[in-house]
């Protein structure tokens, strides 16, 4: 039945690649997507299979509950956007100012739905029972994964897949981790609280640029002299806001940045310093520095067994020729919270576009959509090999 149903997912693929373009001309923010996931609930009424929305927020499941008995599998797809201004110059570029699919949830969401409307007409000899999950912000903390959990909407599924377009692995080449994946994601801001005045008179003044340049370049020490060279973890500040004119010393200054680590103690010790640090530049310069430490998504481990399955069932698809166990990537996911419920496992589909590489989060990402029947064929092989 496979070969039947990789059939008429490649035979599916224009509809597929129109799906994902219209999704990328309207994109929405996390935690904003009601208009998208009206979208994907329409999808499903058209369709007749049963769904529930509002699950966990904006969150869309659908079920198909196949003709034969088997265990119950959600496949999930994610389906919010970044803040980011679309530059690409293609016919199907964002039509919302400062927001685009930067990251490949557009493609997520069309492969899903697609698969969905494939396998309806398949369902009399399908085992078990598929669920459709279309989840709603992964990109911004505490994101969608969690409070889907916390409905219980998911409280009967027996395992979980999901995969990521990979924009930065070539066409045809599959990657996963029988163990870690992914690593956790927290973000931190600290607030200096200086004394202003006038740029000709430092001495009368608690510079805050200075006291907060300070602070940067101290985090950067964390992961250089106070952590194991063995070990990993990233301390990176995106954002550093301060200062209103030219000759004035700075009243205040805001940096913002995030840690990524792969183990539970590296991110306690990594929190631990940042601690000392600020309160050591804040004694030493006798001004108020404040810390705020938001945890975000934790690493995403795989299920070894349920990982070599995908690796296993993949071999069935022509179009991936290579398979890689890969050690850990730096970038977050809240696909880590089901794998911590339920057994699963989260892969890469290589998406690569041909003379346009950029990387996830660029003002300029794309994806080569041949690669989405790929993700949808490695799904449903998933599905059916833990059905066995």
């Amino acid at each position: 039945m496979l070969t039947d149903i990789f059939k008429a997912i490649d035979a599916a693929y224009p509809e597929m690649v129109e799906r994902r373009r219209y999704l990328h001309q309207h994109p929405e923010l996390s935690f904003q997507e009601t208009k998208t996931a009206a979208y994907i609930a329409q999808f499903y009424e058209d369709l007749g299979l049963p769904y529930e929305k509002n699950v966990g927020g904006n969150g869309v499941i659908a079920t198909l509950k196949g003709g034969k008995p088997g265990k119950t599998v959600a496949l999930r797809a994610d389906f919010d956007a970044l803040p980011i201004q679309d530059e690409k110059d293609v016919p199907y570029r964002s039509t919302v100012d400062g927001v685009m699919h930067a990251c490949g949830h557009d493609g997520h969401t069309s492969t899903l739905l697609t698969l969905a409307k494939v396998m309806t007409a398949y369902k009399d000899n399908v085992p078990g029972t598929i669920v459709f999950l279309h989840q709603h912000a992964e990109e911004y903390a505490p994101g969608g994964a969690k409070p889907i959990i916390e409905s219980g909407a998911l409280d009967h599924v027996d395992a979980v897949f999901g995969t990521h377009l990979w924009a930065t692995t070539p066409l045809g080449v599959l990657e996963t981790s029988k163990d870690v994946l992914m690593a956790g994601a927290d973000r931190f801001e600290i607030n200096v609280q200086g004394q202003g005045g006038h740029g000709a008179y430092p001495h009368e003044t608690k510079d805050a640029i200075i006291i907060a340049t300070q602070l940067i370049t101290q985090l950067q020490h964390i992961v250089s002299r106070r952590l194991d060279p063995l070990e990993t973890a990233v301390v990176t500040v995106g954002q550093f806001e301060a200062g209103n004119a030219f000759n004035i010393i700075a009243d205040t200054a805001h940096i913002k940045g995030t840690v990524r680590y792969l183990k539970p103690e590296i991110q306690a010790l990594v929190m631990s310093e940042m601690e000392k640090i600020v309160k050591g530049v804040s004694t030493s310069h006798d001004v108020e520095c404040t810390l705020n430490y938001f945890k975000g998504y934790p690493p995403l481990v795989n299920n070894a067994n349920e990982a070599g399955l995908v690796l296993e069932a993949s071999k069935e698809i022509d179009a991936i020729h290579t398979r890689n166990e890969i050690i850990p990537v730096m970038g977050g996911e809240d696909f880590a919270y089901y794998v911590m419920d339920k057994p699963g496992a989260y892969f890469f589909t290589g998406a690569q576009l041909e003379g346009h590489e950029y990387p996830h989060h660029h003002p300029m990402f794309d994806f080569d959509e041949q690669a989405m029947p790929i993700a949808a064929k490695t799904l449903i092989s998933a599905y059916f090999a833990y059905q066995t």
